[in-house]
This record gives structure tokens, C-alpha cells and sequence, in this order.
């Protein structure tokens, strides 16, 4: 039941299972959503693949088993009482923490680039930095619906959130990962926006995270920062360096036209476009699908961002509302970011495209976090019964 007078967790009868109907809307969404970014990865990486491995079916053999763990997880997940994570906020927070300042003190042989963002042990590597936007989310979302009517006082609605998210993004920019900080960073703001802190604070904390990145940049701790932002304005300044990338995503956008060449039949992804399985894969949308193509992955975007929100508004409780605002949110700025990188229209920050770049881990917990958001539609419709 819903309550603008914040929730005690401790009171409420903790379900493990969930019983009631999920969103099939929005399922249908995430499957249909895989099934494409699973097809697309595929045409997109074939060739490097077998340039470099040997082995045309190198990416989508394992994303595709990630894929279909990620489905089950999902399915699972959404039969959970999304309740039971409140008892995990403060762990996993502090896990994702431990993990972040890990990952700093790794040597160059753990850490497989320059930029230490991944965890590599054995088969298994993950980003901390994932692990780190779901803790943010369950952390703020069991924080703000426990203490709701605390959220107007500035020490305890701004102060104490921002030395949480500035702790984690404080590590997260440290790696450096620009891309993964700004996420982190807007969902513990829209969080604290919806848990109801004043309009006053939100443009004092607008102006501190602005002034934060700036401060980075010209700092040097993201050295790369200038840099970018010279060669986004005129990426052509340096057609076979740092503008390069840039330059062959545009290239494949503009070739692709209104209908695009056809599925497989991109010319950029055949070692043009660099990495094109990765951060730039929808730029290999864009040239296959055609304009009208990539508008209607646009708009699937766009159609599970406002059923998330829907089930956000729908929810029988504060916290399961604000997980489901948190959890969508981040897909789709995280959509959306990408997208406005590839057509260079912000500054490349290296971020991937939900539900279509490679990365096995992150799908999993991509699609696990897709199967908390269908638990929390369950506990709508058994509260309409």
C-alpha cells in the first residue's frame, strides 16, 4: 500500500515468493529488445571476430549463453518478493565500494587497459562499476522509502545521499570511466528528486555535479576529457586518430539512409568501424536498418522506459516505486547516451548500448534487474486483488 509518511521494512511481512501477474507489456519489450540487439550483434561482429579469433561465432556463442541465463535469471527474479532486497541495501553497497577501491590497487596484468575497469578472474570479468549502479539504486531506493518524511531536511535529503554517490563516483571517475560516473551520478539525483527533496537543493546539486567534472577534467584525473571534447567538435582535426572512430560511425550512419543496406550487409563493420560489436554497434544499426530502422529501436527504447514508469507509478509501495523509477531510468539514459555518442552529438564516454553491445556480465544483470522490475508489476496486481 502506498504511503507518503515513508515505510518501516521491518514491519512489513516479507513474502519470498510472488504470486501475482506480471507486466507482460514490458516483458515483451525486454524479449523483443534481446532479439534484436542478439541479431544485430551478431552481423556486427562476425568479422572480427573471425579476423582476430578465428571464429566468426566467437561474440554471439557467449552472448548468447549469457542471454539465455540472463532470461532465466530474469524469470526467476520476478517471482522474488523484490522486498527481501531492502536486507542487502547496505552489503552490496559496501561490497561495490571494497570492489571499486580494488580494482584501483590491481596491476596492469588484472586490469586488461590502461583505464582500470574490469575485474578479471580466469573466464569471469565484470565492471565493479555495474554492481555499483544497482547498489545505488536498492541503497537510495531502502534509504528515501524508510525515511521519507526526512527527505526535505538538507543534512539528512542532500548531505548524506551526496557523500554516498559522491563516494562511489569519487572511485568510479578515479578508474577513469566519465561514462560510468555521470551515470551513477544522475540516477542518485533523479532518485533523491522523486524521494522528494526541494527544488533548491536540485539546482545546488546540478551545479556541484558540473563543477565536479570540470574539476576532473582540468585536473587531469579524467586526462582524457579535453581531448575528446576537441576531437567531438571536430573529430576530421585527426582522421586516423582520436577523431578516427568518430568519422567511420558517421560514415556508416550517413551510408545506411532511410532503409539501410540490409541486415549483414554493413561495409564499416568489416574493420572500419573499431569495435563495432561494442559501443559503436548501433552506428551498424543505423547502416543495416536504415533511419527508419533505428526509429523503431528508438521507440521500443522509449516504450519500455514509460511501461518501467507506469509500474513505477502503479507500484504498492514506496520502495518497490522507486527501484522501478531507478532501474528504468538507468536503461534509458544508458540508451540514450550511447545513441548521442555514436551520432556525435556529446562527446565520446565509452558506453555501451543495453541489451545490444557485447558483455556477457553486464547483460546478466542487466536482464536480472529487467526480472525485479516484473516482481514489483507482480505486487501491483496482487494488490488490486
Amino acid at each position: 500500500m502506498r504511503t507518503a509518511q515513508g515505510e518501516q521494512p521491518q514491519k512489513k511481512r516479507v513474502r519470498f515468493l510472488m504470486h501475482g501477474k506480471m507486466d507482460l507489456g514490458f516483458l515483451s519489450l525486454v524479449c523483443i529488445l534481446l532479439a534484436i540487439g542478439l541479431v544485430m550483434l551478431f552481423s556486427s561482429s562476425y568479422s572480427y571476430a573471425l579476423t582476430y579469433f578465428d571464429n566468426s561465432y566467437h561474440f554471439i556463442a557467449r552472448q548468447a549463453v549469457f542471454a539465455a541465463a540472463g532470461v532465466t535469471v530474469m524469470l526467476l527474479l520476478s517471482r522474488v518478493d523484490y522486498h527481501i532486497y531492502r536486507y542487502f541495501a547496505w552489503p552490496l553497497y559496501a561490497l561495490s565500494v571494497v570492489l571499486l577501491t580494488v580494482l584501483l590497487a590491481l596491476p596492469p596484468m588484472v586490469s586488461n587497459t590502461d583505464a582500470k575497469r574490469w575485474i578479471i578472474i580466469g573466464p569471469i570479468n565484470f565492471q565493479p562499476s555495474e554492481i555499483a549502479k544497482f547498489a545505488v539504486i536498492l541503497l537510495f531506493s531502502h534509504l528515501i522509502s524508510a525515511n521519507y518524511q526526512r527527505m526535505k531536511k538538507f543534512t539528512f535529503g542532500v548531505l548524506f545521499f551526496a557523500f554516498l554517490l559522491g563516494v562511489v563516483c569519487a572511485l568510479v571517475i578515479l578508474e577513469p570511466h566519465l561514462s560510468a560516473t555521470v551515470l551513477i551520478f544522475a540516477i542518485g539525483v533523479v532518485l533523491m528528486i522523486v524521494g522528494g527533496i526541494k527544488a533548491r537543493y536540485i539546482l545546488l546539486g546540478f551545479g556541484a555535479g558540473v563543477g565536479m567534472a570540470a574539476v576532473a577534467i582540468l585536473t587531469g584525473v579524467v586526462s582524457y576529457g579535453s581531448s575528446r571534447i576537441q576531437y567531438w567538435l571536430n573529430p576530421w582535426a585527426d582522421t586516423t586518430g582520436k577523431g578516427y572512430q568518430t568519422i567511420q560511425s558517421l560514415l556508416a550512419i550517413g551510408s545506411g539512409g532511410p532503409m539501410g543496406r540490409g541486415i549483414g550487409r554493413s561495409r564499416q563493420k568489416y574493420l572500419w568501424l573499431p569495435e563495432p560489436h561494442n559501443d559503436f554497434i548501433f552506428a551498424v544499426v543505423c547502416e543495416e536498418l536504415g533511419l527508419i530502422g533505428a526509429m523503431i529501436i528508438i521507440l521500443l527504447f522509449g516504450a519500455l522506459v514509460w511501461r518501467g514508469f507506469v509500474i513505477a507509478m502503479r507500484a504498492p509501495d514506496k520502495f518497490g516505486s522507486l527501484m522501478a523509477v531507478g532501474l528504468t531510468f538507468q536503461v534509458g539514459i544508458q540508451a540514450l547516451l550511447n545513441i548521442l555518442v555514436v551520432t556525435n552529438t556529446i562527446p565520446n564516454t565509452g558506453i555501451s548500448l543495453p541489451f545490444f553491445s557485447y558483455g556477457g556480465t553486464a547483460l546478466l544483470i542487466l536482464l536480472a534487474e529487467m526480472g525485479i522490475i516484473l516482481s514489483i508489476s507482480r505486487g501491483t496486481s496482487l494488490e488490486k486483488t
